[in-house]
């Protein structure tokens, strides 16, 4: 991704990323709302950086849920919560294995926009395999009071980021959702992925976490002895809205949200496998059948004008389940 002008020296920040206090700055006038500004000044970005990734350091080593929660929020909040909730349950002493993850080689992309919420997104490298790959994570902020908050977090390998449209001062430029012109707009790529993962059709490129990832769940449909069946929703609101950025040949980086249940039904005589990780967030009893609830982000480059959509990151994760 084409990176845009750092605020000041390149820091490596410690913490613990599996996978913002601040008050209005001096870009905020008495008529902010109106005015396009830049989103973010320099250390305001580092330290919504710094403040994030401590408290999810302390989360982390702890696996207690609460001491992060103020940090995040949309789809990476959705994951995060839950999965330290889960494997508190199962280690109830912590992580005994915990090891901060340092980010290094920081870059921000901030835009200017009017109005809230306004968000920037970090480009770092971090301490974790693979090593090679940056990792995206936009943060957000939803008016002059509020924290500035992790919403999206995904790796993306430094060849398949694009270069990112940029002024004279280095500000990236932000694509409103609804801005036609795309091959897909930002809006409507939640619910065009999911209409794609149930019937399929050539809007997306094929990749891992398109045609790979729906062959594989076709095939999971045919396992003897359990009947699956999937359903996929679109996630769009608040903190789950999409987030654009102009490229410079012209199209978006987008990263969106959807939602997915995978429900899974014994024959009968057979019992339902209900995984270690899964109990703590269930709900009733799986005597014949377990419904799990997943959280997904993505980020994808949607073309200017007509072409296939390149998904080029996703994550995912277990936010609930529920036993009949």
């Amino acid at each position: 991704m084409s990176r845009v002008r750092r605020p000041g020296r390149t820091v490596s920040y410690a913490a613990a990323v599996a996978v913002l206090s601040l008050t209005a700055s001096g870009c905020v006038t008495v008529h902010g709302e109106r005015e396009v500004v830049r989103t973010a000044t320099g250390p305001e970005a580092a330290r919504a950086l710094k403040d994030f990734l401590t408290a999810y350091n302390k989360a982390d080593k702890a696996y207690d849920p609460a001491l992060d929660a103020a940090r995040v929020t949309g789809p990476l909040g959705a994951i995060n919560q839950a999965g330290l909730e889960a494997r508190h349950a199962q280690n109830p002493d912590g992580n005994s294995r915990h090891v901060p993850l340092e980010l290094t080689d920081v870059s921000y992309a901030v835009p200017k926009k009017a109005g809230w919420p306004r968000w920037f997104v970090v480009d770092a490298l971090a301490n974790r395999r693979p090593d090679d790959y940056r990792w995206l994570i936009v943060f957000t902020r939803a008016d002059a009071d509020a924290r500035w908050e992790a919403t999206y977090l995904n790796l993306v390998h430094p060849d398949r980021l694009p270069e990112l449209k940029r002024d004279a001062d280095g500000h990236v430029e932000p694509v409103a959702v609804d801005s036609g012109g795309f091959a897909v707009a930002p809006r409507r790529l939640s619910g065009t992925y999911a209409d794609y993962l149930r019937s399929g059709g050539d809007t997306f490129a094929p990749g891992p976490h398109t045609s790979h990832w729906k062959a594989a769940r076709d095939r999971s449909k045919k396992r003897p002895g359990l009947a699956v069946q999937y359903l996929d929703q679109p996630r769009n609101e608040g903190s789950f809205a999409p987030v654009g950025l102009r490229t410079k040949d012209g199209g978006a980086l987008v990263f969106f949200t959807t939602h997915h249940y995978e429900k899974q039904t014994a024959s009968k005589g057979l019992n339902v496998t209900v995984q270690p990780d899964v109990k703590p967030l269930m709900r009733g009893e799986a005597k014949q059948s377990i419904t799990l609830e997943r959280v997904s982000n993505q980020v994808a480059l949607t073309p200017q004008g007509s072409g296939k959509v390149s998904v080029l990151s996703r994550m995912q994760g277990l936010v609930g389940a529920k036993g009949e």
